[in-house]
């Protein structure tokens, strides 16, 4: 794995990456690690998102459902 070295960090946010470390129990390095994989999954924006995948599934029965029985509020 390589390493990356970060110089200059301000005193208070490497304070409040420990508190953060701390509230999620992690060591500091490991938030670290959690905050910087999160940042690079981040889709930039304008990015066009994965198509959605559609799935069919057949029930077994061929009952008719009316908006009725699925919602129960009477259409409205």
């Amino acid at each position: 794995m390589t390493a990356v070295h970060v110089r200059d960090v301000p005193e208070p946010v490497v304070a409040a990456l420990r508190e953060r470390a701390a509230r999620h129990g992690r060591s500091l390095q490991q938030e670290i690690r959690q905050v910087l994989a999160a940042a690079a999954a981040e889709r930039l924006p304008g990015e066009v998102p994965e198509p959605a995948r559609l799935v069919t599934v057949r029930a077994g029965s061929r009952t008719t459902w009316r908006r009725e029985h699925v919602y129960d509020d009477a259409g409205r």
